[in-house]
């Protein structure tokens, strides 16, 4: 092949997003077609806004560009899909930033530094905890002798309550204080719990609104506790990761509105991906965005000036890429709206 024919070639062969390739990308003179890219993304539990966010973006990618297809898996969620992500069994997945946090120091509960990086800060999750409407339950510590799911194992939710229940010293079943009897149910799983009377309480750290919990509060008077008190604590004991935010009256079929715990939510990749994977990905992301938030209104937070802001997790080199891209060409249109 000529040194011409090859700078036609390549231009071409660089803008594909290749994940793998098992066969040459030319033989001799003829350019052949490369395989589709799929990519895997972990989600969390079915009923959370990760699920549904997961579900819609691999839905909407996948019907709309033929070379890309995006497979949502059901996961525990963030501790998991931190180190699923690691390990290459997942090519994305979505966690809560407090846990990646954790994940790219290798502090607990990971045991060595995983080689994270994230791809946009999605939006803000809320923390509930979630009680029926006529318990005498006003605040956590009055959970103490109760029963209470903290969320799937490997999930952020558990941490998130397990980090809750220590701070106002409700031990675990066993200890010398006062207690409250855990139970690890996902999100589904909590939702039935409580309407069945088998727990008193739930944690649950999602967007709003939170589909299963909409379901459960169509079929079932509930309300939420209020957790504005602790969020100072929190960011004193784990780092500036949380805020207070409102939960609405109007969120929730018939549930008062609450503050609350507010925590950003990542998309996050290997540091390994190639960097025209992790870029394209990115475009992917925001290209799908008013589809997204016709499926669920948390979507319509991303923005790529709050996307970027994923420290001390590090934006992958690819995302930031185009992340740069659209500051270019926001500027030369603001420089042409600015010429007279």
């Amino acid at each position: 092949m000529s040194r011409s024919s090859l700078s036609l070639v390549w231009p071409l062969a660089a803008a594909l997003l290749v994940l793998t390739v098992s066969t040459p990308l030319l033989t001799r003179a003829e350019p052949r077609e490369a395989p589709p890219v799929h990519l895997s993304l972990g989600t969390g539990g079915t009923g959370g806004v990760y699920h549904e966010y997961g579900a819609a973006l691999a839905r909407i990618v996948s019907s709309s560009h033929g070379d890309v297809r995006i497979t949502a898996l059901t996961t525990a969620a963030s501790v998991e899909n931190n180190r699923l992500v690691a390990e290459g069994s997942l090519d994305a997945a979505f966690t809560l930033a407090d846990v990646s946090a954790l994940a790219v120091a290798g502090d607990p509960p990971f045991d060595e530094p995983l080689p994270i990086n994230a791809i946009a800060r999605l939006y803000d999750n809320h923390t509930h905890v979630v009680v029926r409407a006529d318990s005498p339950y006003r605040s956590l510590s009055d959970l103490a002798g109760s029963t209470v799911s903290v969320g799937a194992k490997g999930s952020g939710t558990e941490m998130m309550a397990e980090r809750l229940l220590d701070l106002v010293g409700l031990e675990e079943d066993g200890g010398p204080d006062a207690v409250v009897h855990r139970l690890r149910l996902s999100i589904g799983g909590s939702a039935s719990a409580l309407e069945r009377g088998a727990i008193d309480a739930f944690f649950w750290s999602g967007g709003l609104p939170t589909q299963a919990v909409a379901d459960l509060a169509e079929r079932f008077p509930i309300r939420l506790l209020d957790l504005s008190e602790h969020v100072n604590a929190l960011s004193e004991e784990h780092g500036a990761y949380f805020s207070e935010l409102p939960v609405p009256a109007s969120t929730y079929p018939g549930v008062p509105a609450v503050r609350t715990i507010g925590v950003p939510s990542l998309l996050v990749v290997s540091a390994s991906m190639p960097h025209p994977t992790a870029e394209e990905l990115t475009r992917l992301l925001f290209d799908s965005r008013a589809e997204l938030a016709e499926i669920h209104p948390v979507a319509l937070q991303l923005h790529p000036r709050s996307a970027i802001a994923t420290l001390p997790v590090p934006l992958h080199p690819g995302a930031a890429g185009y992340y740069q891209e659209v500051k270019y060409a926001h500027d030369r249109v603001a420089e042409s709206a600015a010429v007279p």
